[in-house]
Formats: C-alpha cells, sequence, structure tokens
C-alpha cells in the first residue's frame, strides 16, 4: 500500500468506510482474525511434537492449549468495554502488536513455563483482536451490506479452520514446532502497518473504565472455563464444583454491581433486548453442538468405525469447509429475509444432520458419512453469519464493543460446553459416547431453532 493510499480517517464514519479505504482496513481486520483463528486450531496439532522436545508428559503439555483459551475468555468482556471507550481500533491494534510479539516470545521459548507465559500473552493479544472484530466490521461496513461484511468475517474463520491443521501439518514436516508460531511474525507486522493507516476511528464514550468490573468479570469467566474445562478432562467433581461455584457467585456480586451502570461490563442492559438476548443464547447452542461433534466425531471415526488419522480428517473436512462456502451466501440473505427464519432453517438442518451422523449404519461407505457433514455444515453456515448481524446490529453503536465481546463469548463458552458434555458422554455410555453426544448435539440444535424463531415475535433488529 502506497503512502498516498485515502489517509487515515480522522472521525467516525457515518455509514461505512468508502470503497477504497474499506478494502484496505478489511484486509487488516481480516489478517488478524486469520492469524488468532490459525493459531486455535494449529496450536493442538503441535502438542505431541512440543511435549517431545521440551520433555513434558501430554497432560502438562495440554496447558499450552488452556491457558490460551483462558487467557481469551476472562478478558473478552472487559476489552470490549475498554474499547468503547478509548476507540475499538486502538483495542484492535494493541491486541495484534501483543499477538505478534507473544508470537515471537513462543518461538523462543525454552521451556514449558516459559512457552505457557509467552501463550497466556498470545491469548491476551488474540482477547483483543477478537473482542472488537465484530464492532470493528460494524463501522467500516455500510449498514445495508453489513450482512455481507459479516458473511466475509465468518468465511475467514471458516478457512482458518479447515485449513489450519494442514498448514500445521504442512510446517511441521519440513520444520520444527517453533516455526508454528515464528510465521505469524510477518504478516502480524503487515497487518499492523496497514491497520494504523486504514481503520476507522469509532465513538469514544465518556464514562470512565471500571477496574473492579472488569476483575469480577475476568475472574467469573475464567473460573467457569477452569471449571467446564475441569469437567472434559475428568478433574476431581469438588474442584469442578469450587470452580463453577465461585463463577457463578462473583456472576452474580458484578450483576448486583452493575445493575444501575450505563454501560455494565456483563451486558445486562443489552440482554434486556429481546432480540440480542435469543441471538446470544441461540450462539451458545448452537457452538455447543459444534463442540459435542468435533469432539466426539474423531473418536467415533476412528474406535468405533476402525478409520485412519488421515481418514478422520478427511471426514472432518467437509463441515467447515461448506460452512466457509455457507457463510457469504447466509450474510447475503441476511440483508434482505429476517434471521428468525433463516436461523432457525439453519439449526433444523443442522439437528437432522447431527441425527443423521448418530444413526449411520455399522459399517458405512465415504459417501454416507461426507453427505450428513456436509448437511451438518449448510445448517451451521445457515445460522451463523445471520446471527452475527442480528446481535451486532440489535445493539445501539455506542455499545458495538461489549455486544462484539458476547458474539466471541458465546461462541467459546458453547465450544468449552460442548467439549466437556462430550467427555461426559463417554464417561457415562462407554462405546456407544459418540452416539450419545451426537444425539445431544441434535437436541440442542432443537433447542437453538426454537431460540431463533422465537425471535420473529420481537419485531424488526435495532440498528
Amino acid at each position: 500500500m502506497s503512502a498516498d493510499v485515502a489517509p487515515k480517517p480522522s472521525a467516525t464514519p457515518i455509514d461505512g468506510l468508502p470503497p477504497e479505504l474499506r478494502r484496505w482496513a478489511l484486509a487488516a481486520i481480516f489478517t488478524a482474525l486469520a492469524l488468532a483463528s490459525l493459531d486455535t486450531a494449529i496450536a493442538n496439532i503441535a502438542l505431541p511434537a512440543i511435549a517431545a522436545d521440551l520433555h513434558v508428559s501430554p497432560a502438562d503439555v495440554v496447558w499450552v492449549v488452556n491457558i490460551y483459551q483462558i487467557a481469551l475468555v476472562a478478558t473478552l468482556l472487559p476489552l470490549g468495554a475498554l474499547g468503547e471507550i478509548v476507540g475499538h481500533e486502538r483495542i484492535y491494534i494493541g491486541g495484534l502488536v501483543l499477538f505478534t510479539l507473544a508470537s515471537l516470545g513462543c518461538a523462543l521459548a525454552w521451556s514449558l513455563p516459559s512457552l505457557t507465559a509467552a501463550r497466556a500473552l498470545q491469548g491476551l493479544g488474540a482477547s483483543g483482536i477478537m473482542s472488537v472484530n465484530a464492532a470493528l466490521v460494524r463501522f467500516v461496513y455500510p449498514t445495508h451490506t453489513l450482512g455481507r461484511g459479516f458473511g466475509h468475517n465468518a468465511l475467514v474463520v471458516g478457512t482458518a479452520f479447515t485449513f489450519g491443521p494442514t498448514i500445521a501439518s504442512a510446517v511441521l514436516a519440513i520444520g520444527t514446532w517453533p516455526w508454528l508460531f515464528a510465521i505469524n511474525l510477518p504478516f502480524g507486522v503487515i497487518a499492523i502497518w496497514i491497520g494504523l493507516k486504514t481503520l476507522p476511528k469509532t465513538p469514544r464514550a465518556k464514562h470512565a473504565f471500571d477496574f473492579a468490573s472488569a476483575a469480577l468479570t475476568a475472574s467469573c469467566l475464567g473460573l467457569f472455563i477452569i471449571g467446564i474445562g475441569g469437567a472434559a478432562h475428568q478433574a476431581p467433581p469438588v474442584l469442578v464444583g469450587v470452580a463453577l461455584g465461585a463463577a457463578l457467585l462473583l456472576g452474580w456480586i458484578m450483576a448486583r454491581r452493575d445493575a444501575n451502570h450505563p454501560a455494565p461490563m456483563l451486558p445486562i442492559d443489552l440482554f434486556r433486548r429481546p432480540m440480542f438476548a435469543l441471538s446470544a443464547a441461540t450462539s451458545v447452542c448452537t457452538f455447543a453442538v459444534q463442540g459435542l461433534a468435533f469432539v466426539s466425531l474423531p473418536f467415533y471415526f476412528e474406535d468405533v468405525l476402525h478409520r485412519s488419522q488421515v481418514e478422520t480428517g478427511f471426514f472432518m473436512t467437509p463441515w467447515p469447509l461448506v460452512v466457509a462456502i455457507m457463510a457469504p451466501i447466509g450474510g447475503r440473505l441476511s440483508d434482505r429475509y429476517p434471521v428468525g427464519i433463516l436461523g432457525g432453517l439453519g439449526l433444523v438442518l443442522l439437528g437432522i444432520g447431527m441425527a443423521l451422523l448418530a444413526a449411520l449404519p455399522p459399517d458405512p461407505g465415504t459417501a454416507d458419512i461426507v453427505w450428513r457433514t456436509v448437511i451438518c455444515g449448510i445448517g451451521f453456515g445457515f445460522f451463523q453469519t445471520p446471527n452475527l448481524r442480528a446481535l451486532m446490529s440489535s445493539a445501539p453503536p455506542h455499545r458495538s464493543g461489549s455486544a462484539s465481546g458476547i458474539v466471541a463469548t458465546a461462541r467459546l463458552t458453547g465450544q468449552t460446553l460442548g467439549a466437556a458434555l462430550a467427555a461426559l458422554c463417554f464417561a457415562l455410555a462407554g462405546h456407544d459416547g459418540a452416539t450419545v453426544a451426537l444425539m445431544l448435539g441434535a437436541g440442542f440444535a432443537a433447542l437453538g431453532s426454537l431460540m431463533s424463531f422465537l425471535r420473529l415475535a420481537v419485531g424488526a433488529e435495532r440498528t
């Protein structure tokens, strides 16, 4: 990008950026989002190599993933709220800078503690990116093409998750695990440079940042993720109960404390809007379906159907690939049709796909498996972008940061809950655990579909 390209806007855009500036701003936004999404997808692939190189046990090396997720989820809402005060673009750039520097720290790590510390900082940087990502998209695109913008956003995430494991395997085939983190550096630097020149300045709230609420929110969400993750890894029930109980107590204290705040960090004011509340609840249900499926299906393919790891990877690919294809289509449709109908029909398809997977014959052929996962991908893709548009459009512009934080929090909470429930299914049902998890996923899809159709009764989305 040359220096004489349109300058960084000095005021909040009235209705999106001009087309030429918009393309460069989106290049920065989507590059950072792709890096954060890829890093989530590739870290799991690297765990065996990291454990062998650092001479640690599999149980210990899992913290490379866990600490990233805890730091990410715990800080989404505080950083989203901070973005409303200092500007979403500053949080985004700051998160990207920290993510890039932490990637260098991960690449240079010499021990598990040093790698874990760098991963915690990387999770904090990813939170800066994801907490305000949807808010920035809202200010970059004109209102009449907002669904298309969120469709492109979902396309980036879907593509990253689809090809993340393949990219990680290719890197590990020719190099060592530190290169998985080092490759973030040039892309991060380029995205920072473009973002500094093109990202829009967003509205600034006049209230001060509430550090006490930020600490309560981070502790509440962090303990919740620790508790759910502990249940998924069969931690002692007492420890799981203490973590979840403490999370609920902190959440109650936070809700009481911020009841009359003009912009509470836990956005109680937004949940009083039926469209926003239903869209957030639908999102949690749907991503719980994804968590149940993505944890249970590999075990089902390998342990029940006795397929190889390569075949399992092939069977898992159609779902995110079709989601990536459907996301822009769903986005365009959401600019013209009610989100309640689009999301409801999508979740009906998702539920049917999950039930069909649970009812696979004892010795299914490749086509039998693939067309069922394709149905799941079509349904999920049909839901995702319209629901994202509904969440963001039902919040007023000055609360875009908190709404954006809820978008990411609902997604990660649903995925974590789904993974924990899948583990519970295996613990209770043994060999049949995968089938039970898939049927439970179909139930969550049905519940989400009902909530989506209920949105038709609450009227048009607020913009």
